[in-house]
């Protein structure tokens, strides 16, 4: 039996001991009762046709489908505005462009914005971001430099804005110095994730770990060669909406951006396998999402903007820990940019800002909401760059998305109409049909009252280019700089 002043000294050693450990943030493992770690796998033009899991007869993605059984699948999630900048800063402020003002590539979110990141920092989170930013408009190549640029992210191994994804430039928390990241950066990004969290998985308060990738956006053929030569373009099978004179293109690209998304399905694997074997993966919340799809020959096109399901369209799943008591399935509500931050936020059990606009589909993943997200809206405000209006013929839209119809006005008026449960490749526009007629005044009105409710005055594009100020070369596009 221990005496008692040889006891009371051993507690007191003991508790000396945890306190200085406590400090360290380095000790104490994540408690069940404790708040969700938060990780985002974003991925660049990303469709959300091409996976496993949504009948891609294609693409190979073991590991995300294996994911996806596990997760809440909204297999109606779209990017609101499907361009990346706009994406991301919706992504972070849970707002719509309009009113962060981010509409366009190349421009940078207000710095005092209220962030993902900024709020669950005051909540204790540690805060991380590796890879693609593309919200800070000061050239391509240069340093988001520390401090308010950086939107609430502590640590930082991440890029404005490359496509070299063999060469691939960034910036390693405050070294000011250009860095490469070696060999195939979505390798390089992963582990750099990995460390992160590897990191944490002993430290007292959750992180937030927002991966954002580069690919799959073109160049196409630019993955390893061993994803590479997994795919044949001859093999190849199409969507029924690509023109005849252009398959032969499409095929051989399809096949480079196939290569793309296996190898960042490896790295999803990889990420989930770290997670598990750290005993973080009961403790994380995993999103994985896209800033927007890829047309790829689709209507004749390429890249995104426009309203079509294979450029709006995005993977959206919600891996949620079991103690949530979340059940994982497929979910048709529409969930938008905007609504991410706020889902998040509340599975965090952390306070919505008022600022936030998007919906919370928390309530709705427990059952207890029914009618939410029956549509959204789709918004071009000023098209540029890959769907400028002097080379591409782009235009500013309006569109009402609902589990079953794309309704799109430009300024001219009704533009496209179609059945996405009849006519899922979206090849026959109903508008001016008189068997539709009514469906059309219907979803007109419809997007009309949603306009109103969301104070979307719907102006030509360069009304709000006056009002941000934002500079435009003669295709109505801001120019960058590397």
């Amino acid at each position: 039996m221990i005496p008692f002043k040889k006891l009371s000294l051993l507690v007191i050693g003991i508790t000396m001991l945890l306190s200085c450990n406590l400090k360290k943030g380095n000790t104490t493992q994540v408690t069940k009762e404790s708040k969700p770690n938060v990780l985002i796998i974003l991925a660049d033009q990303w469709r959300a046709q091409a996976t496993g899991y949504a009948g891609d007869p294609n693409v190979k993605t073991p590991a995300l489908d294996s994911l996806a059984a596990m997760s809440v699948n909204f297999k109606n999630a779209v990017s609101g505005m499907p361009v990346c900048s706009p994406f991301k800063a919706s992504l972070l402020t849970g707002q719509r462009p309009l009113t962060h003002g981010v509409f366009m590539n190349d421009v940078q979110l207000d710095t005092n914005a209220v962030t993902m990141a900024k709020i669950l920092a005051k909540e204790g989170y540690s805060t991380g971001f590796v890879g693609k930013w593309h919200i800070d408009g000061h050239g391509r190549l240069q340093n988001v430099m520390p401090g308010n640029r950086r939107q609430g992210f502590q640590f930082w191994m991440g890029n404005e804005c490359t496509h070299n994804y063999n060469g691939s430039v960034y910036y390693d928390n405050d070294y000011p110095k250009r860095k490469i990241w070696k060999g195939y950066d979505t390798f390089a990004q992963t582990d750099a994730a990995i460390n992160y969290m590897n990191d944490r998985k002993l430290a007292n308060n959750p992180f937030l770990m927002l991966l954002s990738y580069g690919t799959p956006h073109a160049p196409y053929h630019s993955a390893p060669k061993e994803y590479r030569d997994l795919f044949n373009p001859d093999d190849i099978k199409l969507r029924e909406n690509v023109p005849v004179n252009m398959k032969k293109k499409v095929r051989e690209d399809l096949a480079g951006y196939y290569a793309h998304i296996t190898a960042l399905d490896d790295m999803i694997g990889k990420v989930v396998r770290n997670l598990r074997k750290n005993s973080q993966l009961d403790n994380t919340i995993i999103v994985v999402t896209a800033d927007h799809g890829d047309l790829l020959g689709s209507h004749g096109a390429y890249k995104k903007q426009q309203p079509y399901n294979e450029s709006a369209g995005v993977p959206m799943l919600y891996y949620i820990p079991e103690k949530l008591k979340i059940a994982p399935g497929i979910k048709d509500a529409l969930m938008n940019s905007e609504d991410i931050l706020p889902t998040i936020l509340a599975l965090c059990d952390v306070t919505i800002p008022n600022t936030v606009e998007g919906i919370n589909y928390r309530p709705y993943l427990e059952g207890k909401e029914k009618n939410v997200g029956e549509s959204t809206l789709l918004t071009c405000v000023q098209p540029f760059g890959q769907w400028n209006k002097v080379q591409h013929g782009g235009k500013e839209y309006r569109a009402l998305k609902t589990k079953r119809y794309t309704y799109a006005k430009d300024l001219d008026g009704p533009w496209l109409l179609f059945d996405d449960e009849k006519d899922p490749y979206q090849m026959n526009n109903l508008i001016g049909n008189v068997a539709y007629a009514s469906l059309q005044k219907e979803l007109d009105k419809k997007l009309i009252e949603r306009l109103v409710e969301t104070e979307d005055d719907f102006l030509p594009g360069m009304e709000y280019i006056k009002k941000w100020g934002y500079p435009l070369d003669a295709t109505g596009t801001v120019p960058y700089t590397q």
